[in-house]
């Protein structure tokens, strides 16, 4: 397994500066979020110049409005438009929100019937993220919460699945049995990695409720052979770039410890 970094982890820092950090590290690479960084630039120019200083391993399309970037299926295409160009091998995506009443992006994604080959072009894989649970009454704000159904949409439109452990355990704390659902559907293609408790999200691991070394014991007795990606929020370090980096070292010590395979004699 590859373990990578979301930028997002490190929002706090430009993002030469992020590539830098996951580098230094050891990350194997980065998850690309494309934030406000990327409006009014030459996108593919910034890119390119990220990724010489550490690989690529995916990329999240805009979460949130950018200037020039459009709707969020106009969004979605120009990034995989982008990855495709920069040799990215994965984009992932947000749901719609029926919060958010975002209805017309539903319909497109409904009309989709092959994400891989219409959307993809069959040269970068998209991944579809399982969205959490928030506020008092604890609701779901995205269409396909529902793992069974999610799955059902997800082999109907040949799209594969960013399993988010953070966003599952906000609404069932032993999300193990829903790891399973989607792994034994054979979509999942990359992994957020945080925790979650009492209502906060993307925390460091052991700083909230879920099971996460017992996840990483079923991952490594599984056949997945893909990303797993380390997504926190930027507010769960102390201040200072060099206290964050010893705290990154630890986490990716972790997570490499519990999810090596014994050698195969």
């Amino acid at each position: 397994m590859r373990i990578s970094i979301s930028a997002g982890t490190l929002f706090i820092f430009p993002l030469e500066k992020v590539f830098e950090i996951a580098a230094e590290v050891g990350f194997d690479g980065v998850e690309l979020v494309v934030n406000q960084e990327f409006q009014k630039v030459n996108c593919r120019r910034l890119i390119e110049r990220l990724a010489k200083t550490h690989p690529i391993l995916s990329m999240h399309a805009p979460f949130m409005p950018l200037d020039g970037w459009g709707s969020p299926s106009d969004s979605l295409k120009r990034s995989v438009e982008l990855a495709g160009e920069c040799g990215i091998p994965l984009v992932n995506f947000h749901p719609p929100s029926w919060l958010g009443f975002e209805l017309g992006y539903w319909r497109w994604l409904h009309r989709i019937g092959d994400f891989q080959q219409e959307i993809g072009g069959d040269r970068v894989t998209l991944t579809l993220e399982n969205m959490p649970w928030t506020g008092k009454y604890r609701i779901n704000g995205y269409i396909l919460s529902d793992t069974r159904k999610m799955i059902d949409f997800l082999e109907a439109h040949n799209v594969y699945l960013t399993f988010d452990c953070t966003h599952m355990g906000s609404g069932r704390a032993n999300f193990i049995n829903d790891f399973y659902l989607f792994y034994n559907s054979g979509r999942i293609r990359n992994i957020h990695f945080s925790d979650y408790g009492h209502g906060r999200q993307h925390l460091l691991p052991g700083h909230g409720i879920l099971p996460l070394t017992r996840f990483l014991n079923h991952l490594r007795n599984t056949d997945y052979n893909d990303t797993v990606t380390l997504e926190l929020s930027p507010h769960e370090f102390p201040k200072g770039e060099q206290i964050i980096i010893e705290s990154l070292k630890e986490i990716l010590a972790y997570l490499r410890a519990e999810t090596e395979r014994p050698a195969t004699p």
